[in-house]
């Protein structure tokens, strides 16, 4: 262990959650865990804030319509845009479980969100999340006009999960000649897969919420192979080249098993050249990002994404 101690707050919540006595996710079927575990992060995030405009639509894709959900502050002039994936392992949690943070970024970023309920594992295996997130990304370059969005700023991001989604797309569309992306916004990211042998999966491993038997549960529903393990898009942080990102804010959580992992990545960002931010957040722990209904700590993130973003949509 550090030595240190987590915030108080964050201490109470795993406290309670313990004194409930949940089954561990590792031991659930897919079914159980997003019911018993959306309950959860719903009740963690709080009542959202009001925003001007909060549409449910749908966006083509792949294998059918993709849910998504455009939260969009007052003005008078398109809007750039921050699509957001959620977190949850590729596996659970949906819009309602990010729908308060979703809301604080637009307000305080001052621009439009969609937030991106792609297809879930294992009943769609890798990478039918990013083949979604993609679709969605280059949907939005196209058509953003149609719904009031600055097709020329755009911007991913996404928690865990849909930070290593976030990743995947930002490679993809400067591979593909996709859009010109203008910021990653990387919360705690899953950037390898092929590994949990780093110091902080031995020192948070068990204990603060995200667990090393819950991570082998979602990456064994989320992969198909062993050998899966090793591609730059189920472990960004394998991925050779790193030239020609656009910029990112990489936010890490001191008790987080995926601590080392997101570091690694912004320290690989920053020796390709990409300008990057990171910014390790002391005495939190996984998903609290998303606990703004309980731990005043997760403002402090959501302040610091949102002046990121304002900054790479106004330069």
């Amino acid at each position: 262990m550090t030595g240190k101690s987590v915030d108080p707050q964050i201490q109470a919540l795993l406290n309670m959650l313990r004194q409930r006595g949940a089954p561990m996710l590792h031991t659930l079927s897919p079914a159980e865990g997003r019911r018993t575990r959306n309950a959860v992060f719903v009740e963690m995030g709080g009542t959202g804030e009001p925003v001007d405009q909060v549409t449910d639509m749908t966006i083509p894709g792949p294998a059918g319509p993709i849910p998504v959900r455009l939260y969009k502050p007052a003005s008078e002039k398109p809007l750039p845009v921050l699509i957001y994936f959620h977190g949850g392992g590729w596996v659970i949690c949906n819009l309602d479980t990010h729908d308060p943070a979703c809301r604080a970024l637009a307000n305080r970023a001052k621009c439009a969100v969609v937030s991106v309920d792609y297809r879930l594992s294992p009943e769609s295996k890798f990478p039918a999340a990013i083949e979604d997130s993609y679709a969605v990304t280059l949907w939005l370059a196209e058509n953003g006009r149609q719904i009031g969005c600055d097709p020329k700023r755009i911007a991913v991001g996404g928690d865990s999960a849909g930070s290593n989604l976030a990743t995947v797309v930002a490679r993809k569309a400067r591979d593909e000649n996709g859009p010109r992306l203008v910021f990653q916004l990387l919360i705690y990211p899953v950037a390898d897969l092929s590994t949990f042998d780093t110091d902080s999966y031995r020192e948070h491993g068990s204990g603060y919420l995200l667990t090393t038997d819950s991570m082998v549960w979602y990456r064994n529903h989320y992969l198909s192979s062993e050998q899966e393990r090793f591609d730059p898009n189920a472990s960004p942080l394998l991925a050779e080249d790193l030239n020609g990102l656009p910029p990112a804010l990489v936010q890490t959580a001191e008790f987080d098993v995926l601590k080392d992992e997101g570091e690694a990545y912004a320290k690989k960002l920053e020796r390709a050249g990409t300008p990057t931010r990171y910014i390790c957040y002391q005495g939190m722990i996984h998903a609290f990002f998303n606990m703004g209904g309980m731990v005043d700590g997760t403002w402090k993130a959501i302040d610091d994404a949102a002046e990121a973003l304002r900054k790479a949509f106004n330069a």
